[in-house]
């Protein structure tokens, strides 16, 4: 092995040979966060800014981390001169305008944006939206990558929220807000198209899943996608039309709406959209999972799709997602 020169976080080091990342940075005083140096905790996990790292870093990481060229500093050993970040990049931000301002129920608004510059995003992700006097909440993308420039959320008015409100009340069409870089792990790659899709949402965790199941219809998946969107009561569903013409259009699409409470009627099933999901598909082995709403709901579900067969590197579930469901 030879001797690679490594850029982290703006300092210039070398790692010797036999050296693996995190043991020059620590040797170097460079503050990284590290456990077991065995690739086991992930604690470790850095980005390569300049390409992929060599594919041994990447070991037992998620297929989204890897293609976001993540990698375990205690496992990699430099093959080339490299650019790493440990801590996340600050926000970048572009101006963006408000182009259409719909309700999805009495609750949910649908806010679309036109951005100034082209983002570059995946189905699933989120993104900061801040307004003028700096106030900013993290809301998760609705549409797919086919429309760069457009972005589509679903903003559910919570009583007391600041931004939910005032969206809801105050923002027009024509108005300017500032939009981040899009963030989180919680996407579609279109890796392994025959792999079975399973997408769990509740409220405006839909927004999504949507965007999700759009991205992958797109691009032709022919595994089985499985969709199953719940809420308390019928008032809180929304998109029922859409997504069952969805279903209608494509064979391997199955569409489950979901109340809690109250009386269902024939198209929609009582129970919880987890309760259902989880006993309409017993056996999850090979399956890929995307979850979003509520945190006790993600937690349950992570660990009975696991109990069911699911490997936990399948079963995708974002914090802000969730955040952006039910928090303002």
């Amino acid at each position: 092995m030879n001797v690679h020169k490594l850029s982290v976080n703006d300092r210039e080091i070398v790692c010797e040979s036999g050296e693996t990342v995190l043991d020059a940075c620590l040797r170097e005083n460079i503050d990284i966060p590290y456990g077991c140096r065995q690739g086991a905790c992930q604690s470790c996990m850095v980005r390569s800014l300049q390409g992929p790292p060599p594919l041994a870093a990447q070991d037992g990481l998620k297929d989204v981390l890897r293609h976001q060229h993540h990698f375990l500093a205690c496992l990699c050993y430099p093959q080339q001169d490299m650019s790493i970040s440990i801590s996340p990049p600050a926000d970048f931000f572009t101006e963006a305008t408000v182009i259409e301002k719909s309700l999805l129920n009495a609750e949910t608004l649908q806010l679309t944006l036109q951005c100034r510059e082209t983002i570059d995003y995946y189905a699933g992700q989120f993104v900061n939206l801040k307004r003028a006097d700096g106030l900013t909440r993290s809301y998760s993308i609705a549409n797919n990558r086919v429309h760069a420039n457009k972005l589509s959320f679903h903003i559910r008015r919570l009583a007391g929220g600041r931004f939910s409100e005032w969206a809801h009340q105050e923002l027009n069409v024509g108005d300017k807000l500032e939009v981040s870089d899009p963030q989180g792990l919680c996407y579609y790659l279109p890796t392994t198209l025959e792999t079975n899709l399973l997408l769990i949402g509740t409220g405006s965790g839909l927004a999504p899943l949507a965007g999700i199941v759009s991205e992958a219809l797109h691009h032709g998946h022919s595994g089985d996608i499985h969709l199953f969107h719940g809420s308390r009561e019928m008032d809180g569903l929304y998109w029922i039309e859409e997504m069952q013409a969805l279903a209608d259009q494509y064979s391997n699409f199955h569409y489950t709406p979901c109340i809690s409470r109250g009386d269902a009627p024939e198209s929609v099933v009582r129970g919880r959209a987890n309760d259902v999901a989880m006993a309409s598909l017993p056996s999850l082995k090979g399956w890929r999972l995307y979850l979003c709403g509520h945190p006790d709901m993600v937690h349950q579900t992570k660990r009975q799709a696991f109990l069911q067969g699911a490997a936990l590197q399948d079963i995708h579930a974002d914090a802000f997602h969730v955040a952006s469901a039910t928090l303002d």
